[in-house]
């Protein structure tokens, strides 16, 4: 009896063993971990002690900016008070210098420092590593090889199909006042600004603004991006693994499933196009066309070593340019509408300014956007108050000193606030609406405005953005007085794109 006991109990006394070994084990790497962040964290401290900032917890760090709705608001309370700029705890271990400053950001923008590495990561899922998200000699190739398809020559024919998606959209909203004069914009813009991206890169016939997949690729963006910036600000769903098994993380594989799903048609139409191009004769074709779309330029597109892009770099710049080619712009068109409904005179003076130029509006060339000089002036003074990408990041791969003697290790990450620097009172004094700002001939610090970026890395689409601000704000002002709600003021919210956390509201009155 004892004998068969003793055999029962060594087992266990194995067992139990395992397990105290185990829990050693486990205590011990938990806290090498800690010993590890405590370093990383004296590190940080070091890094920023010349960069004074608001107070910080020591774990939760500055995580109670983000909870209140108010995080623009203390962002220009930090560009007022602290010069230049301010680190921003994530939390314990994670901190990023906040800039908001025209000198330092035109050094910053002055290197060739790669993007933020786990922004890239949580974007590439859905956009993959195309212009936006590439690094180093990669996007260098990249940009050479795309910077044709912005090319004024190419851009002029697309100022009709520009005002054709305008035209469609605006005829939508002459009937949906006719039941309700106030109008949510932004997805109805949002609409718009896909319509005309997808004619102008595949020269896609009709419109896709009814188009319930287009509806849908609408709503997985907005989703993608209030999950990419939950995550990022989220410690503990930084790992791929962990956040795939969380709420959002399934969220988010949704969101994705949704976005491809609008994609899939366009892997159709490049199969289609690759495709006839292997035909005899069809590149004499392509290049006899009146205008190429985006799709034919980059299938004619070489690297310097005689190179094409792949299937899998082809489909991410167009997946990038059909995110940044719509969602930002229809930002920047939204931001202009509202500012322009707040301020009645300058609406008016805009409007008279255009009827002058175009009459009814029935036609609008690429000469025409030279010649709205005040337009202009009151689009650029909106982009300042309400920049359609708020920040733009960066991890820096050397050191950094900056014009008053501050300086930065290797290895740190530094947030480049549009936002901050275009509300900067020591950049911007009087904080109002003013036009006068970009009168011709008026001077400013070359980094003091900056809604498409700067340095080498600027916006390659800039022009196009433009070029389509114009031809919405001309057609929408011709057509219709805008006026705010009073009701549902929006509250600027930052995302990759800036947008409203309650939505962008007007009331729309027909002009006779």
């Amino acid at each position: 009896m004892s004998v068969s006991v003793l055999s029962f109990t060594r087992p266990l006394d194995g067992v139990s063993g395992l397990l105290q070994v185990a829990s050693l084990l486990g205590f011990t790497l938990l806290l090498l971990k800690a010993a590890q962040l405590y370093l990383r964290r004296q590190w940080l401290l070091k890094a920023v002690q010349h960069f004074p900032s608001p107070p910080s917890h020591w774990l939760f760090g500055h995580i109670q900016e983000f909870q209140d709705g108010q995080e623009l608001q203390k962002l220009q309370k930090r560009a007022e008070k602290y010069p230049c700029a301010s680190p921003r705890w994530l939390w314990g271990s994670k901190v990023t210098l906040v800039v908001y400053d025209p000198d330092y950001m035109k050094v910053i923008l002055g290197r060739s420092d790669p993007k933020r590495h786990d922004a890239s990561r949580f974007l590439a899922p859905w956009i993959g590593y195309g212009l936006l998200l590439l690094n180093g000699q990669r996007w260098f190739q990249h940009r050479r090889m795309l910077t044709p398809a912005f090319h004024y020559d190419i851009l002029k024919p697309y100022m009709r199909l520009m005002a054709g998606s305008v035209h469609v959209m605006l005829d939508k909203w002459e009937d949906l006042i006719r039941q309700n004069s106030y109008l949510e914009i932004f997805e109805h813009v949002s609409l718009m600004t896909l319509d005309t991206i997808m004619k102008c890169a595949f020269s896609y016939q009709g419109s896709k603004q009814a188009d319930r997949i287009s509806q849908s690729y609408i709503q997985a963006i907005q989703d993608l991006s209030n999950l990419f910036f939950s995550r990022v600000r989220n410690a503990f769903h930084q790992n791929d693994i962990i956040y795939k098994l969380t709420p959002e993380g399934r969220w988010n594989h949704r969101a994705c499933h949704s976005a491809w799903e609008h994609c899939s048609g366009t892997d159709r139409v490049i199969k289609l196009r690759k495709a006839q191009l292997q035909e005899e004769g069809a590149l004499e074709k392509v290049r006899s066309k009146k205008h190429l779309d985006f799709l034919d330029i980059l299938f004619f597109a070489r690297m310097e070593d005689g190179s094409s892009l792949s299937d899998k770099e082809l489909r991410a710049e167009v997946d990038t340019f059909m995110f940044e080619g719509h969602d930002t712009t229809a930002s920047g068109i939204c931001w202009i509408l509202y500012a322009l409904a707040t301020q009645p005179e300058h609406q008016q003076m805009c409007r008279q300014e255009i009827q002058i130029l175009l009459g009814d509006g029935a036609s609008i060339t690429w000469d025409h956007l030279d010649q709205m000089p005040y337009t202009t002036m009151c689009i650029k003074e909106a982009l300042r108050l309400y920049p359609p990408v708020p920040d733009i990041n960066r991890d820096l791969n050397k050191p950094i000193t900056f014009p008053d003697g501050r300086s930065l290790s290797k290895g740190f990450q530094v947030s480049l606030s549009i936002y901050a620097l275009h509300h900067n009172p020591n950049v911007w004094p009087n904080p109002e609406f003013d036009p006068s700002r970009f009168a011709p001939g008026s001077a400013r610090h070359s980094h003091a405005f900056l809604p498409f970026s700067g340095g080498a890395r600027n916006c390659i689409g800039k022009q196009f953005a433009m070029s389509e601000m114009k031809v919405a704000v001309a057609l929408t002002l011709l057509r219709f007085e805008l006026v705010p709600d009073p009701s549902r003021v929006p509250v600027p919210w930052p995302r990759i794109v800036l947008r409203s956390k309650n939505g962008i509201h007007l009331h729309l009155r027909k002009l006779l």
